[in-house]
């Protein structure tokens, strides 16, 4: 299990694809070295096993293609199971080069209501929807790339003071209705705002461009890279792009 509440997906010398225990917790950190492809990053899937299978014929299946998911495997399309079950599958085949992160649909109480207990009651019982909700308590939260991209599903927090944070959190975890790890899942950027404002989600927060880049100067970070939202809508910024903040792939 990676460290804490992140996977930090850092280049190393000391030998590719090495794992390192944690000295406290028994989390795992995980040390990638000179991969021979680049790391693919991919947002929600929920459920569309199709779309799955072509996204990995397009970008190349594991382990030819090194890939970092930011979560919402389930719920909504009609098969969650093949979804989750396939990237779980490549997750242990191949540990050091594929990586899965939560989304705000990894949780009991959202996935109930949209789908994947219902998919998982009709076509198997609701024992198996209990056993992927107790893998989805365990999943990391956030990784951290060449100690200059971060990565989660949501966004921001304003209770974020250090990085050391969201390390500190402590798995198995369900996701609560308020706080720094309810906000990693379900927060949102607002270009129209500055600051922290009420997201009509009814879930945590919006940040404006103004709240990232101060966030990416005090952790001297490059990129944020998010899922949650539609393509169409911001998923990475940049701190050097302070006045117009473009959407980059």
């Amino acid at each position: 299990m990676e460290q804490g509440g992140w996977i930090p997906v850092v280049k190393q010398r000391q030998g590719r694809g090495a794992w390192s225990k944690s000295s406290t917790k028994g989390w795992f950190t995980v040390f990638v070295d000179n991969l021979p492809h680049s790391l693919d990053l991919k947002g929600d899937i929920h459920g569309q096993y199709p779309d799955l299978l072509r996204l990995f014929e397009y970008g190349g299946f594991p382990p030819d293609s090194n890939y970092l998911f930011l979560g919402d495997y389930v719920d909504r399309g009609k098969q969650s199971i093949e979804t989750i079950c396939l990237l779980l599958s490549y997750k242990i085949k191949f540990p050091d080069n594929f990586f899965l992160l939560r989304g705000n649909h990894e949780c009991a109480s959202i996935n109930r209501i949209y789908g994947f207990y219902d998919e998982c009651k009709r076509r198997f019982s609701v024992r198996i929807w209990r056993i992927f909700t107790d893998c989805f308590n365990s999943l990391p939260v956030a990784a951290v790339i060449d100690d200059k991209i971060l990565c989660m599903h949501g966004g921001l927090s304003p209770e974020i003071d250090s990085l050391d944070q969201i390390r500190a959190i402590e798995r198995p975890v369900d996701v609560p209705d308020q706080g720094l790890l309810c906000d990693l899942l379900w927060a949102d950027p607002d270009r129209d705002i500055k600051g922290w404002g009420e997201n009509d989600r009814g879930v945590s927060y919006t940040f404006g461009a103004d709240k990232v880049v101060e966030f990416l100067k005090k952790h001297d970070l490059d990129l944020i890279c998010r899922a949650h939202q539609e393509a169409a809508r911001e998923l990475i910024w940049d701190k050097f792009i302070e006045q117009d903040l473009s959407l980059k792939f």
